[in-house]
């Protein structure tokens, strides 16, 4: 009745699927109600760990351009390398080669948005994140609250 298909349906109610605010609508609309998005921002709750890494990415994405990317790629390459002989597993070694993609694309906005970004795909991506050593040690005591 709604236009939405039943394997798209099934899938969301499962939570592996997420549903457009469009097809949402659709699927509502034929049971008597309408969509309303609501926009606020919400804190995430996140692990001591996770927002530790979110706090040290934030801080080195204030230095990120292409200049500083092209400093940093020799640094970043090296890393990357050490980390593909330690990780094994999805989806680590997949976001270790979308690393070295955004790196040798020099695509700072996709970079910056892992660094900063606060949904699954970006902590996991942290979590293989191969930016260690730029961070000046100041400014990483200063993200970590370590100094006042």
């Amino acid at each position: 009745m709604s236009g939405v298909h039943q394997p798209s349906i099934s899938g969301f109610l499962s939570d592996r699927v997420d549903l457009s605010d469009e097809m949402l609508d659709r699927l509502l609309s034929c049971m008597g109600y309408r969509l309303e998005v609501v926009r606020r921002p919400v804190r995430p709750h996140l692990t001591r760990s996770v927002e530790r890494s979110w706090q040290l990415h934030r801080q080195l994405s204030t230095h990120l351009t292409g200049e500083t990317l092209t400093k940093w790629r020799p640094t970043i390459l090296s890393n990357l390398k050490r980390l593909q002989g330690s990780v094994q597993g999805q989806p680590h070694t997949r976001n270790l080669d979308r690393w070295r993609e955004l790196v040798r694309n020099g695509d700072v906005s996709g970079l910056r948005r892992m660094m900063t970004g606060l949904d699954d795909d970006s902590i996991e991506m942290r979590e293989v994140s191969p930016l260690g050593g730029l961070l000046p040690q100041d400014e990483r005591s200063q993200a970590l609250g370590l100094v006042g």
